[in-house]
């Protein structure tokens, strides 16, 4: 009886060290990250000049300098604030959200809006300002169909593709909910979907959309556009839910960055750099061949 008695204590004091343990992780998560070193964070490349690809750089001795944009830029100084290196982790902007949610990585920063949804199911950050790319959400259309596509009536029954998953697919959804809503992985399939005729219409960012222009002169951006609800004009950084430690480090950063007026010189340098000839939005499938190893 006295064995069995010690077996049961001694099982009950090891499931109460293992919960404390559980519990200090998930309370100091900052501290976790800095005892590994190592920031991760999940982007997804396809999506000048926020985070894409700089062609001329894969060769590297990590890779990892390769991945350029304005939320690199801010990954890199949020992993420089809390003192650890930065790892990016390159994968399909949808596949980002589902990192973050079962905590594979311990932030994702790539263009995400504010959403109901997203604030339910993750932490988010205090909004950062990425120049004009969230301040507009507009259609790119092909030139072709110019006169075509010209108000919202215009898209009722037409195939209007929106990146899964993203703020674009919303706005299409409650603001042209007579379009066909057709979901898209990558933004470089999209523009070939849009291209080869196989959709009528995508939904981006103003600021995507001109770099997409830029290199594609078939493509426009359509007269037409989504109102924008205030909640949404600016970026935020996803956290798994609960890890409010990190959270409160990250807002800390974001402010010291606002006020010493960084935001305008970063998001300059990354569409000047979307604009070179070694710049690349890299697809899922892409990703694989041709982006450096994250």
């Amino acid at each position: 009886m006295k064995t069995m008695k010690n077996v049961i204590c001694l099982a009950l004091t090891v499931l109460m060290l293992a919960s404390c343990n559980l519990a200090a992780f998930a309370d100091n998560e900052v501290d976790a990250i800095k005892k590994a070193g190592v920031l991760t964070v999940a982007l997804s490349p396809d999506f000048s000049p926020m985070e894409f690809v700089d062609s001329t750089k894969t060769g590297t001795k990590t890779g990892q300098e390769a991945y350029v944009g304005f939320d690199v830029t801010l990954a890199k100084n949020i992993a420089a604030y809390l003192g650890v290196d930065l790892e990016i982790q390159a994968m399909s902007f949808d596949a980002c959200q589902t990192a973050v949610a079962m905590d594979a990585v311990d932030m994702s920063i790539s263009g995400y809006s504010w959403t109901e949804a997203r604030a339910e199911n993750f932490e988010l950050s205090d909004y950062y300002y990425a120049g004009e790319n969230e301040t507009e959400q507009v259609i790119l259309i092909r030139v072709a169909d110019a006169e075509k596509y010209t108000k919202a009536e215009d898209f009722n029954g037409v195939d209007v593709g929106a990146q899964n998953a993203s703020l674009q697919q919303l706005l299409v959804e409650s603001q042209l909910p007579e379009a066909n809503m057709k979901t898209i992985g990558e933004l470089g399939v999209g523009v070939m979907e849009l291209q080869s005729g196989n959709i009528d219409a995508l939904a981006v960012a103003i600021g995507n959309g001109k770099q997409i222009i830029a290199n594609n002169p078939d493509l426009m951006i359509c007269d037409w556009q989504f109102e924008v609800d205030e909640a949404y004009e600016a970026n935020v950084i996803m956290m798994h839910k609960g890890d409010t430690a990190l959270l409160e480090v990250v807002n800390e950063a974001l402010s010291s960055f606002y006020e010493s007026g960084v935001y305008g010189e970063w998001y300059q340098e990354a569409l000047d750099i979307a604009a070179s000839e070694g710049a690349i939005e890299v697809t899922v499938e892409d990703n694989a061949e041709e982006a450096p190893a994250a």
